[in-house]
């Protein structure tokens, strides 16, 4: 991983946050819901009706 030497001038907080951001890089993509509503051909808003206008 991106494990480095503590700086000190980094607080645990930046690192427990730079280390999470590594894991998440680390982690294979995977399409969003997004365009799994694209390919399902529902349209935008359709999910929440009380919201349109």
């Amino acid at each position: 991983m991106t494990d480095r030497p503590d700086a000190p001038d980094e607080t645990p907080m930046q690192r427990a946050l730079r280390l999470k951001k590594a894991a998440q890089e680390a982690r294979p993509k995977t399409p969003g819901a997004k365009v799994k509503r694209e390919q399902a051909g529902m349209p935008t808003g359709a999910s929440k009706p009380w919201l349109k206008r």
